[in-house]
């Protein structure tokens, strides 16, 4: 039961943070970052909403919103937003239905069973969450690594040239702690499920037994008019 504890709470605290990791990164403008911090005057950040310069030396800000979501946009942005969106709602919804299957929360306190049938959802979802996550958030780090070194490659200079910031790092630890999350709660899921399928039997074992010791009870008041009835009857037939 100890080790249960323990899984089912590692699997909260990863789960929660990833969540957390995952809509921060998501909503968050520095995906890409200008590389030549030392030749610039204002640090220039990039995210999927939205690009925003920092100056150096006051530190004042000022962002500028991209276009409609209708817009024409690249497929890279495009398929970043909609992978890291999808991991999003999944990522919160595998956080919700852990808080409901924690043996701590009082739900459904008599159906273990059913509350490990929840851990297992959670943890699939949490699973899933996981793949549209590393998928977005990897694929963008990568795709501006190859850019940048095309770039060079080609001896291009364009004055700003980006690398891959730390909403990108956040989208991928978070990806890294569902999968960590959902593993644990599968893992769990298995492990207990034998455990709590015995107690389960056990506990609809003593309620049969009550049920039928009831029986057994009621029906010694029952005997005496069954037995004047049968009496009756015996009666008539001799007649």
């Amino acid at each position: 039961a100890g080790m249960k504890f323990v899984l089912q709470y590692l699997g909260c605290f990863f789960a929660f943070f990833s969540a957390g990791f995952l809509i921060i990164s998501t909503w968050t403008d520095c995906w890409m970052v200008n590389a030549d911090d030392s030749l610039e005057v204002s640090t220039k950040c990039r995210g999927l909403w939205w690009e925003c310069v920092t100056n150096v030396f006051d530190g004042i800000q000022t962002c500028d919103e991209y276009d409609s979501i209708y817009a024409e946009h690249s497929v890279k942005l495009v398929l970043t937003r909609a992978m890291m969106i999808t991991a999003d709602i999944l990522s919160g919804l595998g956080f919700l239905f852990l808080v409901l299957g924690l043996d701590c929360v009082k739900f459904l306190p008599d159906e273990p069973l059913i509350k490990l049938r929840i851990c297992l959802v959670s943890g699939v979802l949490l699973l899933l969450a996981g793949l549209p996550g590393i998928t977005g958030s990897v694929w963008y780090a990568v795709d501006v690594y190859v850019e940048r070194s095309s770039l060079l490659f080609h001896n291009v200079f364009l004055g700003i040239q980006y690398k891959f910031g730390w909403s990108c790092w956040l989208g991928m630890a978070g990806s890294l702690g569902c999968f960590l999350s959902g593993s644990l709660l599968t893992c769990c899921m298995y492990l207990f499920r034998e455990t709590s399928s015995g107690r389960f039997h056990s506990a609809y074992s003593l309620r049969k037994g009550y049920s039928s010791a009831v029986t057994v009870v009621t029906n010694p008041h029952l005997l005496p008019s069954q037995t004047a009835t049968s009496k009756m009857y015996a009666v008539d037939t001799r007649v």
